[in-house]
């Protein structure tokens, strides 16, 4: 059997949901990346005798054990004495350590406490994983044959760095990185997972590259892996597969691994010199945070309107009163003139409205909770409106979500049609 990795989380904090588990995510992640086969995650509270319950099932059947958390200067920081307790080797201070430690504390004007001194502390036999970004090290440790434990602190910055700076360099010189595993991920808005699925059913048989689905939020991703020795030849597995998955896709596809449908549209704005202004009603100023979390977007994003009251509507954006009065708010009408007059009004080339009836109350059996209306009105005379009906059981910020993010795809599927 193959060598592989196990990640061992240590929080009880993690445990009680106080703060969300990223550290795992990045180190399947990097993991795949260099190709190092990871079958079992593991996290565990701050206990000495259940995480010495966890390494002794994790030493059983994994040959690279990697700890975070639990290495601070507190008494519930337990993770490099368990693991020395429990491999029965005595730790000692390392006076490097106390040095590094002593230095970082007197740029902040800090004292070394008794208490930071417990984090000099490290099995005899290990090395010591550097941190450079605070003051908490990790240890490279092989307490028995074929068994390398490595240990990051919990906080996600400091293991980044290390991991990057001083972990991947070992294993790559320790033989562990044979092959890498390459991901691209295709991102998709408008289509459902199983409607995709239906579509490109045949690429799941591959073996390498292998191509998988996955939803999340409302997004569907296809993932497509391949293992190779490096990474060009990673990607030149993946190349002819991607083109023919995009091919089949077409439209539904709005980018690949790190883009957002706001940094698309971002894209196109630039691209094409163009600016665009919000309106917002239900999702009450969402949509141009969306925008405006894109750096540099001040070159497109001329501002927002939050028209949540019918007067606002009609004052800020010219909102017709009879049309209010006779389709409500939530309707075609109201969504276009929304979006006509923001983009009016702050010399746009587009604009883009939301109105809708995010709940949990305030529907009706016409216009139920979920009903959401989006406007485009953009160059050449342009201006279009849709309206979408939202799984409102999800709740409000499923809704408003929902309407976030199809408002951009809108606009991105409409960009071609309205300059040609």
């Amino acid at each position: 059997m193959d060598r592989s990795a196990e990640v061992i989380c240590v929080g009880t904090e993690l445990l009680l949901g106080d703060i969300l588990n990223s550290n795992a995510q990045y180190l399947a992640q990097q993991l795949a990346t260099l190709g190092i086969p990871h079958y079992y995650q593991t996290v565990v509270g701050d206990n000495p005798q259940r995480l010495k319950e966890a390494i002794a099932i994790a030493s059983e059947r994994s040959q690279l054990l990697i700890f975070t958390g639990g290495l601070g200067p507190t008494p519930d920081d337990l993770t490099t004495e368990t693991l020395a307790d429990f491999f029965g080797e005595p730790l000692v201070e390392r006076p490097e350590i106390i040095a590094d430690i002593t230095e970082k504390f007197a740029h902040r004007g800090w004292n070394v406490t008794p208490s930071n001194r417990k984090q000099a502390l490290a099995p005899v036999s290990s090395q010591i994983l550097s941190n450079p970004l605070g003051s908490a090290p990790g240890i490279i440790w092989q307490p028995q044959p074929d068994l390398t434990i490595l240990t990051f602190p919990g906080v996600p910055r400091e293991m980044h760095a290390m991991w990057e700076q001083v972990a991947t360099p070992y294993l790559q010189a320790s033989g562990w990185v044979q092959q890498t595993i390459y991901s691209r991920t295709l991102r998709h808005w408008g289509v459902s997972e199983s409607a995709l699925a239906d579509r490109v059913q045949e690429f799941f048989d591959l073996k390498n590259p292998t191509v998988a689905p996955y939803a999340s939020k409302g997004e569907v991703r296809l993932r497509i892996s391949a293992k190779a020795p490096s990474e060009a030849e990673a990607l030149a597995l993946i190349a002819p597969v991607e083109q023919q998955l995009r091919q089949r896709i077409s439209d539904d596809c709005f980018g690949t691994d790190d883009d957002t449908l706001s940094s698309v549209v971002g894209q196109l704005l630039r691209q094409h010199q163009h600016t665009i202004a919000v309106a917002e009603s239900c999702t009450g100023g969402g949509l141009g945070q969306a925008l405006t979390a894109i750096p540099g977007s001040s070159s497109y994003f001329g501002g927002g309107v939050i028209a949540y009251s019918n007067a606002v509507k009609e004052t800020l954006l010219n909102v017709s009163a009879p049309d209010l009065a006779e389709h409500g708010a939530v309707s075609h009408p109201v969504a276009q003139q929304m979006a006509l007059g923001v983009r009016d009004r702050l010399g746009t080339t587009w604009g883009i409205s939301i109105t809708g009836i995010a709940g949990p109350e305030g529907g009706t059996e016409t216009k139920p909770v979920g009903l959401v209306y989006i406007g485009l009105a953009g160059p050449h005379g342009y201006i279009a409106s849709q309206d979408y009906r939202f799984a409102a059981y999800r709740g409000r910020e499923w809704v408003r979500w929902l309407s976030i993010c199809t408002a951009l795809d809108q606009l991105r599927r409409q960009y071609p049609n309205v300059l040609r």
